[in-house]
């Protein structure tokens, strides 16, 4: 059956480039074989990293050829049925936001206009061709819905995540993060946690370990886990100089978040066996802040109980002052130090003491 499916595979490759030079405009056409040739419907091979440079090179052309790779790649993962093709064109998509060029990019930033979830259209593909490519297709679906999140992490941020093209900028990270107000700080660790927990629900399928579709798209989340939690570790450290003047919202909000971070602890492990004493750092790093975090709180409410209890006794006096004054109208006055009687006699003054008590 696996030959079968093969032979059938290279039958339908043949096809769709023969079609392709057939139905394609001469300038188009050195653009979709290309696509047709880095998306083949092997699935035991991943994208050849030749063809996929050759893909993305159109990318250093004119913004109307970059948007004409988007558009066919779109096409090409959309109307697809075929588990292994579509996984090839997810990973295409994947290198244009890790490799591409910033019109490449830029291209696919804004594809379609309205973006928002599920642009990608692959929540409910099946290819129930092969017991395998049934499974791909949890990958297919998984996938998808990552590269969703990356891509909106990214429009957070302001920046493609993991990029060759943002790491030169990274020396001004930090700089600018430090000028983040609070509420924006939140939502972009919020959305490196959704990302980071996006991470953790890879399928667990036994046919396709191994395989080298599925070795391929986790080295390059592998990858992304890494720059993902040198973002979070930048905006954690600014939360840890600003910890003694957060509001208690964004105290309870920190505290929420890193407690969704380390419940992601155990599964993002599995993602990278590079790094490991720069990983290793980072979860040394949300441990101490976590628990700064819990006694920066504790030590808030204590200082509420006491100003509370202080409270309570300010008012006692109060009233006792109301009392009096009700009782000898306004004849008493007091002091900063002390009591100070002006028209009563002492035994009045004591009578009305004892009375109060």
């Amino acid at each position: 059956m696996g030959r079968l499916a093969n032979l059938m595979g290279i039958i339908k490759d043949k096809v769709s480039q023969s079609k392709a030079a057939i139905i394609s405009k001469p300038k188009t056409l050195t653009l979709h074989l290309s696509l047709l040739r880095a998306t083949t419907h092997d699935p035991s091979t991943p994208p050849d990293p030749k063809r996929l440079t050759t893909l993305l090179s159109f990318g250093h052309s004119s913004r109307a050829t970059a948007s004409a790779v988007i558009e066919a790649l779109m096409d090409r993962l959309q109307t697809t049925h075929d588990a292994s093709v579509a996984i090839k064109s997810l990973i295409a998509v994947h290198h244009i936001v890790k490799h591409g060029s910033f019109i490449l990019q830029d291209q696919l930033s804004v594809y379609p206009s309205a973006g928002g979830r599920n642009y990608l259209k692959l929540s409910n593909f099946r290819d129930n061709t092969t017991p395998l490519t049934w499974e791909l297709s949890s990958w297919v679906r998984w996938y998808a819905l990552y590269l969703e999140h990356l891509l909106s992490t990214s429009r957070v941020l302001g920046f493609f995540l993991s990029s060759s093209s943002s790491s030169v900028e990274m020396d001004k990270e930090e700089e600018k993060v430090s000028a983040l107000v609070n509420i924006d700080l939140l939502k972009e660790v919020d959305s490196l946690l959704s990302l980071l927990e996006q991470m953790c629900k890879t399928p667990d399928c036994l046919h396709v370990r191994g395989n080298p579709l599925v070795d391929d798209i986790m080295g390059l989340v592998g990858e992304d886990y890494l720059s993902a939690i040198n973002e979070v570790s930048i905006r954690v450290s600014e939360f840890n100089n600003r910890l003694g003047c957060l509001s208690l919202g964004d105290s309870v909000e920190l505290a929420c978040a890193l407690k969704r971070l380390e419940d992601c602890k155990e599964r993002l492990s599995v993602l990278s066996h590079r790094k490991r004493v720069l990983i290793e750092a980072f979860w040394g790093l949300i441990t101490e802040l976590k628990d700064k975090v819990a006694k920066e709180r504790a030590y808030r409410d204590e200082r509420m109980i006491v100003g509370t209890g202080r409270r309570d006794k300010a008012s006692e006096s109060a009233r006792f002052g109301d009392r009096l004054s009700r009782r000898y109208g306004d004849s008493v006055r007091f002091s900063s130090a002390r009591f100070g009687f002006n028209r009563f006699p002492n035994f009045l003054v004591l009578d009305s003491i004892e009375s109060c008590a």
